[in-house]
């Protein structure tokens, strides 16, 4: 049988990923199965079945939404030997661009996980936003014509004016004592970005660690003149009301409802009512093939 099972959302990157699949089709011919994804979540149900099937690498054409429903995939079949590749054609490319940046022989990445308060539970590959993260998320969903950076830049700024506010989070991090905090965002992550900014530029995704960023009651302005840096260099060291650092799991409670996603991906809405929140880390969960992802799924000797 091949050895490649590609899955790849025909929607991903405005339209284009057929067009840009087709050179990688080609160029593998018969060694490479591509399977295309009909809806939302059909592309873990697909992973799930090729490493069923014995496929030795599986790959995500698309962008985060796709590459997190891939690993869902493959996680749930428990098949540990698999190898996981990505082939980025979609909108913000966060985990893509976190996984060109690690050594060329990395073997295994950190996966992490999110459950809410009824116990339903997310994977993440690259990061988790809560608060103004989670709405900056519900307001990219509204921009269909936008990509990239743009798209996340808008949605920002969208967020900021319609959605601004800061519940107070107890939060706990490891056994540290528990704190109660006014918090505008907190995001977690494996890797570096999140929505195109750089939100924890010293990230790896394979050092057994969760990196984490608190911003307090910062001000719309504040906000303002923070996107800049954050599309370019990360958080600053010397802001009082942002906070940063390592972990290896958080549970949190919101006087509210929040927003949450997971790798882009709605783990709830504040409609749903969720307020309570655990996350932990699982070391090297995930088999991955670094050098097909950064040869972008061509095969060798092309």
């Amino acid at each position: 049988m091949p050895d490649l099972c590609v899955i790849y959302n025909p929607t991903a990157g405005k339209m284009r990923a057929e067009r840009r699949l087709e050179t990688v089709r080609q160029a593998w011919g018969a060694a490479a199965v591509f399977r295309p994804t009909a809806h939302s979540g059909h592309a873990a149900d697909l992973a799930q079945a090729a490493a069923d099937e014995g496929f030795t690498t599986v790959a995500a054409a698309g962008g985060d939404g796709t590459v997190h429903d891939v690993a869902t995939g493959l996680l749930r079949s428990g098949n540990k030997n698999v190898r996981f590749a990505v082939f980025p054609i979609g909108s913000a490319n966060d985990f893509s661009f976190s996984l060109t940046q690690m050594p060329a022989d990395l073997g295994r990445i950190d996966v992490g996980r999110i459950r809410r308060d009824d116990g339903a539970q997310k994977f993440f590959l690259c990061n988790v936003g809560l608060g103004f993260s989670g709405s900056v998320t519900v307001e990219a969903r509204r921009l269909p014509w936008l990509q990239g950076s743009a798209l996340y830049g808008v949605a920002a700024l969208r967020a900021l004016a319609s959605q601004y506010e800061c519940p107070v989070l107890k939060i706990q991090i490891d056994d540290e004592p528990v704190q109660s905090t006014p918090t505008l965002l907190l995001a977690v992550l494996l890797g570096h970005r999140e929505g195109g900014f750089v939100m924890a530029p010293d990230a790896r995704l394979d050092d057994g660690l969760l990196d984490y960023v608190h911003a307090g009651q910062l001000s719309r302005w504040n906000v303002l003149t923070l996107l800049p840096r954050l599309a370019l260099f990360g958080p600053p060291r010397a802001q009082d009301k942002i906070r940063t650092g390592t972990c290896r799991s958080l549970k949190i409670e919101s006087d509210r409802p929040v927003n949450v996603h997971a790798d882009g991906e709605f783990l709830c809405v504040k409609s749903e009512g969720m307020r309570s929140f655990a996350i932990d880390l699982l070391p090297g969960a995930l088999a991955v093939d670094i050098a097909l992802s950064r040869r972008g799924g061509m095969p060798l000797g092309t």
